[in-house]
């Protein structure tokens, strides 16, 4: 007996190359799980791409945001994929602003010029929040894994470590981003990053969990903007400068993380589920 087959229409969309499969299943009940997810998402066999969204009916907000990592894990947060999420909801509705529910909690978006300005919520620096295996400050954990060390702990709806380093061109993070990922110092697995901080702007490469190394991560540079002022290297806001281009990031006195940057559409299509 042969599996039965649907088609289901997808967009594909990138912020700073960090790109996404989005699903829209506000209406069709669309079943994802973490072996289709896997399956779409691998750039020889299906259609590529390091998450993968599903928009789903809310209650509560304009959506419901499913995200999948490229491995098929489940996430909370997703930075770029809400600034894509957001500008194609804005575009639908024309509304001011819109309102997108995930796993990790309730963010917005408004249109900011050509760009997508995000409210990612606050940022979560207790060391149970990140979470780590043992209790650690925060601001500098105690760990060391190779030629990193010292890491600047956020959770930003998932956890990061942010290494400040003197070059971050020359880490090498295929190396050093898995087994930082799945080190049981982090026992949810975390995003990796490395950081150079100079003049205000930010330099940073993102070994994302469960998607490897990204062009962008939004998430993490939201993550690196309260790292660094914590360590007092800046001010609250700052410009991160990605593989993928620049975002502008902003720590309120709220305690929330407001990131703004650009979207692209790059094509719509269907495929066979």
């Amino acid at each position: 007996m042969t599996a039965k087959t649907s088609i289901h229409p997808f967009i594909k969309m990138h912020g700073l190359g960090n790109d996404f499969i989005i699903l829209d299943a506000r209406e069709s009940g669309l079943e994802m799980n973490a072996a289709r997810a896997s399956r779409l998402a691998n750039r020889q066999r299906g259609i590529g791409c390091d998450q993968l969204i599903v928009m789903r009916a809310s209650d509560s907000s304009d959506i419901f945001m499913e995200i999948w990592n490229a491995d098929g894990s489940r996430v909370g947060a997703c930075g770029n994929a809400t600034r894509c999420v957001g500008r194609l909801l804005l575009d639908e509705t024309g509304q001011a602003s819109v309102s997108i529910q995930t796993d990790a909690g309730d963010l917005s978006a408004v249109a900011v010029g050509s760009d997508i300005s995000v409210n990612m919520g606050a940022a979560k620096t207790g060391w149970q929040d990140i979470p780590l295996a043992r209790e650690s400050d925060t601001v500098a954990a105690d760990y060391t894994n190779g030629p990193l060390s010292a890491p600047g702990c956020v959770n930003m709806g998932n956890p990061h470590a942010v290494f400040f380093v003197d070059d971050t061109d020359a880490v090498d993070l295929n190396r050093w981003g898995p087994q930082v990922e799945n080190d049981p110092f982090f026992p949810e697995r975390a995003n990796v990053s490395v950081v150079t901080v100079e003049g205000g702007v930010i330099r940073q490469r993102v070994w994302e969990r469960g998607a490897g190394i990204t062009e962008a991560c939004g998430s993490a540079a939201c993550a690196s903007v309260v790292a660094a002022t914590r360590r007092g290297l800046v001010d609250r806001k700052a410009t991160v400068l990605l593989d993928g281009g620049e975002l502008q990031v902003a720590w309120l006195a709220d305690g929330s993380v407001h990131m703004t940057g650009p979207t692209a559409f790059v094509f719509a299509g269907e495929v066979a589920l």
